[in-house]
């Protein structure tokens, strides 16, 4: 058997950077985006061009095209992960500060769980899940009370419940994951969903008409920049760099971007985006991150069998 050779330590590291940090960072480039462009376009723009690219990279490489099975799970899944999670957010992002927006997103872990919960049936809900579930709905709370002031402004009541189904629209992608047919490679499997997750979007701006009265040529540098970047960093070396960490590191750690993203988001955001960063911001992002960290490091418990199902369930886990 040969032995595994570790990857250099600068190669982790700056894998984790980039997911870290770069990831981090899209929530205020999406900011700048949608204040010029429209919120379905510029997410159909983000996604066409990087999952043209990352497809037509793969299939120069020789990683085999999807089979038309495949190709209908990537669509499935595009329709919950592109059009209604970033859709959602980009639409949002117009609303609400996208400190808050990652904040709110950052929520994912939290219905991933429950859908395990209620859908999967392969979670069962202890006492710690159960407290870490209500820990983040407390911080969602937090961001969106009229009641609680702290000094600040709640955020938009419209931009908060969009951002909460996104978040719903990402766990319910993640259970229809595991029962779709996708291609072999990760790699392909993305670059399929997001060139249809990018067309789909198109459709979606059509429909809304958000390219009536859009020109081109009003859009700022800045903006195209923040389109660039969300294109190049956000989705080709982004996600470049978590297939490889994939590869190379356990899921635990590579999923540690979940609850690092939302606070790199929110010192963004007030440094170079102008947000407000106050006590009710503070306090909401704490509890939310707290919950993520609790339900990540939670190991799955499984429900118990019935008795007739034990026998049965002890074969199967021999």
């Amino acid at each position: 058997m040969e032995a595994t050779v570790s990857p250099p330590a600068w190669k982790t590291v700056l894998a984790f950077s980039i997911i870290y940090f770069v990831w981090g960072s899209t929530f205020l480039a999406i900011r700048v985006g949608v204040r010029e462009v429209p919120p379905l376009l510029l997410a159909s723009m983000r996604f066409f061009i990087a999952g043209i690219v990352l497809f037509g990279w793969l299939r120069l490489k020789g990683t085999p095209s999807p089979s038309r099975r495949e190709w209908v799970s990537a669509s499935v899944l595009a329709i919950c992960i592109f059009v209604f999670d970033y859709g959602l957010l980009f639409w949002a992002e117009q609303r609400v500060p996208s400190g808050i927006a990652a904040v709110m997103l950052a929520t994912i872990p939290a219905f991933m769980a429950l859908s395990e919960i209620v859908f999967l049936r392969s979670q069962r809900l202890t006492l710690r899940l159960a407290f870490a579930l209500l820990v983040g709905i407390g911080g969602v709370s937090v961001l969106v009370s009229r009641s609680l002031g702290l000094g600040e402004v709640p955020i938009d009541p419209r931009g908060a419940v969009a951002l909460v189904v996104a978040a719903m629209s990402w766990s319910v992608a993640s259970v229809l994951t595991r029962k779709l047919t996708l291609p072999t490679s990760k790699a392909m499997s993305s670059g399929a969903q997001m060139l249809v997750g990018g067309i789909l979007l198109a459709l979606a701006a059509a429909i809304f008409g958000e390219f009536r009265g859009f020109h081109m040529q009003t859009v700022s540098r800045g903006a195209w920049f923040a389109l660039a970047y969300l294109i190049v960093a956000g989705s080709i070396v982004g996600f470049t760099a978590y297939v490889w960490l994939i590869h190379h590191e356990s899921p635990t750690k590579v999923g540690t971007y979940a609850y690092v993203n939302p606070v790199v988001a929110v010192i963004v955001g007030y440094f170079l985006g102008g947000e407000t960063v106050g006590p009710r911001t503070l306090l909401g992002t704490l509890l939310v991150l707290v919950s993520v960290i609790v339900i990540t490091a939670t190991r799955a418990t499984k429900p118990a069998a019935p008795p007739l199902m034990k026998p049965l369930q002890e074969l199967a886990d021999r």
